[in-house]
């Protein structure tokens, strides 16, 4: 066994200085823990007990912040006070399960779980009853009941139910308001009133949108992390719909500045008769889309505009603006042969009888062949017949004439009509118009002839529509307009009034025979569909081919633009179709014209300030198609329409009314005693007054027609024939 040697002196002083420094160091920590704890305690105290108002105003400022009042958004109406978007406010509904007390929470609770489950047919009544206690248990200030929203009668309904009939303030209910454009005409003109969106929107509120938001308000509001029962929840408390959060009543409040209403130009019964005659012709045309305008003349408001366009099922809905937007700007066709024969007039003073031999209808102008829509030609032609019957030979063979030398010269009189340029209406989205110049690399020697009959130049049917208009307008060309004025609670704030882009298109000269030459077509050419004998239309046809990936196809675009009564325009109207499907909808005659004079008929019984007075000379023509009638109602008709006193009277009940310009008469058959005399009148009503009579009616020809023969009456049984 080894034995350790003794400590030294030296060794025990060492030993004893070791353990002296570890206790020091040991103490110095101890000290230096306590000293801390020691400043922890003091700091926890001076907070709580000396700095508590100072801390607590400041976690109340952290939690404060402005908030947005929104303002209300502006109305839209048309031109006779008709809403055509409002907004409407739509609620959620939400609860402070903490306000009501405790017995109006024990009576209330199982009727109004009860509610609110066959309400929203989500939950059943144990749910709700839950949801409701639990949130209270845990003293929960805002409980959102569920997510859908109701109406305001949805909301006057549960004001009525348990608990929701103590108020916001006793009951706890929180009726969140959020507002939602809506136009009560739906689909009428939706495209035109527009929608307005963060990124982008369309029409009236896209365009107009700064004048219909307003301003936003704000207002302090603190953010509600929790509360006691007891709180004035009527000073305090108020929850907005982007979370918790209660207003703060000593705080700045800047009130709302809320939108103006825009009067607009439209009529919504014109826009209802434009779209669904479009409508009609569509359907039965399967076109792939189409648009109609109806304005003013005189003022160049915006009466009517409707753009349908077929979806993958087949249905017609506004989805986009062809009327005036990029993918309405097309290759017009026919109808811009009037800005062609308006240059040409102006040019050469031509009168109407000047003839033009179109040949067997084709005419060839360098390596390309102009050919007219006639098998074998036109023939020999006035200047007149040229336009009426819309011959493209005709109608190049002048321009290439005139302008062939000095091309620029024609560039310059559709530059004069504005046709390069937008018109610069109210609505955004305008689409830009194309016109081949000279100056172009796609400038050839065939492309003025093309360009006289409505190819190489893009223009939108708006813009097409004002230069028909300008005619109509004895030359004076208006801007179109889609507002009258913006108005507030005080009053009218700012009128649009009417713009002048041109005061004279042409010469008094031309303007009388592009006028002849309009009614003409009608009269005699292309539109003779459409002559009416009540009023006298003025028109042209138009079609053509669509290029499809640098070709022409055999697709067409289709219209018709023109202004009625001829001899009086109160409107002007432009029709185009897209595409029209079947082998009998390939013109402008066929498809687009009827839709007009639809229009036009639908409008005139509207609207009597369109309507061609018929107490003078009536040509020809002396008796009405819609003559034949019920003698007392014939007689009021003479009084609604300011004609002359009746020469004759009569007592029977069916009678004829006949109109010349010495006066009007009545006549009637003794046999209308028993059957009524039924002939020129429509299936409608003649089916009514057959019927009536108790007959068996057999209908026979063309539905449409009037009635041009009637049968005598066999076993209670009268064929009616129609043509």
């Amino acid at each position: 066994m080894k034995v350790k040697p003794p400590l030294t002196p030296l060794d025990t002083i060492k030993k004893v200085t070791h353990t002296k420094a570890i206790l020091l160091r040991a103490r110095i920590v101890f000290l230096s823990v306590l000293f801390f704890v020691g400043v922890v305690i003091w700091k926890i105290v001076h907070l709580q007990f000396l700095e508590i108002d100072k801390w607590r105003h400041r976690a109340k400022v952290a939690q404060l912040e402005y908030r947005p009042i929104l303002a209300t958004r502006g109305n839209i109406y048309g031109d006779d006070g008709a809403l055509l978007a409002t907004s409407l406010p739509f609620y959620r509904v939400a609860l402070d399960p903490v306000v009501a007390s405790d017995v109006c929470l024990k009576t209330g609770i199982d009727p109004l779980s009860q509610a609110l489950s066959d309400f929203y047919k989500i939950h059943p009544p144990d749910y709700y009853k839950k949801l409701i206690t639990d949130a209270r248990a845990r003293k929960r200030r805002y409980l959102l009941l569920d997510q859908g929203y109701i109406t305001y009668e949805e909301k006057k309904m549960m004001s009525r139910w348990p608990i929701f009939n103590q108020g916001r303030f006793k009951g706890g209910v929180i009726f969140e308001a959020q507002y939602k454009r809506y136009n009560p005409f739906k689909e009428l003109a939706r495209r035109t009133i527009g929608m307005q969106r963060e990124t982008h929107g369309y029409g009236l509120e896209y365009s107009f949108n700064q004048v219909l938001k307003g301003v936003d308000g704000k207002a302090l509001y603190q953010k509600v992390v929790g509360g006691k029962k007891g709180v004035d929840e009527k000073t305090l408390y108020q929850k907005v719909a982007s979370g918790n959060w209660k207003s703060v009543p000593e705080g700045t409040v800047i009130p709302p500045i809320h939108g103006c209403d825009l009067v607009t130009t439209l009529d919504i019964n014109l826009q209802d008769v434009a779209q669904s005659s479009l409508l009609t012709v569509l359907e039965q045309t399967d076109a792939q889309n189409g648009c109609a305008i109806v304005m003013e003349v005189a003022t160049g408001a915006i009466k009517a505009m409707a753009n349908l366009s077929r979806t993958e099922s087949g249905k017609y809905i506004e989805a986009y603006n062809y009327a005036i937007g990029h993918q309405g700007r097309v290759e017009p066709g026919s109808i811009f042969k009037l800005p062609s024969m308006l240059a040409l007039l102006e040019e050469t003073r031509w009168p109407l009888t000047k003839p033009i031999d179109t040949g067997q209808g084709v005419v060839r102008f360098y390596n390309r062949s102009m050919k007219d829509v006639k098998k074998g030609g036109y023939g020999l032609l006035t200047l007149q017949e040229v336009f009426e019957k819309s011959s493209n030979v005709g109608i190049s063979m002048a321009i290439h004439e005139t302008f062939g030398a000095d091309p620029q010269k024609f560039i310059h009189y559709m530059e004069q009509l504005g046709i390069h340029q937008p018109l610069g209406i109210e609505l955004a989205g305008e689409g830009k118009p194309y016109m081949i110049t000279p100056k172009s690399k796609m400038w050839s020697g065939v492309a003025l002839p093309w360009l006289s009959i409505g190819y190489n130049v893009q223009v939108t049917p708006l813009q097409m529509l004002v230069l028909y208009n300008a005619v109509a307008n004895n030359g004076k060309m208006v801007k179109p307009m889609f507002v009258q004025h913006i108005q507030s609670t005080h009053g009218i704030i700012k009128t649009f009034p009417i713009t002048v882009l041109k005061e004279k298109i042409c010469s008094d000269e031309t303007l009388h025979k592009l006028k002849v030459m309009l009614e003409g077509t009608v009269e005699r050419g292309l539109a003779q569909r459409i002559k009416h004998g009540f009023y006298k239309i003025a028109g042209k046809t138009g079609t053509a081919q669509k290029l499809l990936n640098g070709r022409y196809t055999d697709h067409h675009l289709t219209s018709f633009a023109g202004y009625f009564p001829a001899d009086r325009p109160y409107y002007s109207c432009i029709i185009v179709v897209d595409d029209p499907q079947g082998a009998t909808f390939r013109f402008g005659s066929e498809v687009p014209a009827p839709i007009f004079k639809d229009i036009v008929d639908r409008i005139a019984g509207k609207d009597l300030q369109a309507r061609q007075p018929i107490n003078g000379s009536l040509g020809s023509h002396p008796t009405l198609r819609s003559n034949v009638g019920n003698t007392h109602e014939l007689r009021f008709l003479c009084q609604c329409l300011h004609l002359p006193e009746p020469i004759n009277d009569i007592a029977a009940d069916w009678g004829t009314m006949q109109i010349s310009p010495t006066g009007v008469t009545f006549q009637h058959n003794p046999s209308l005693k028993e059957v009524p005399y039924v002939l020129h009148m429509k299936l409608q009503d003649a089916l009514f007054l057959l019927e009536e009579h108790g007959l068996k009616v057999t209908v026979v020809g063309n539905i449409h027609g009037a009635v041009s023969k009637q049968s005598k009456i066999i076993d209670n049984h009268i064929t009616i024939s129609l043509k």
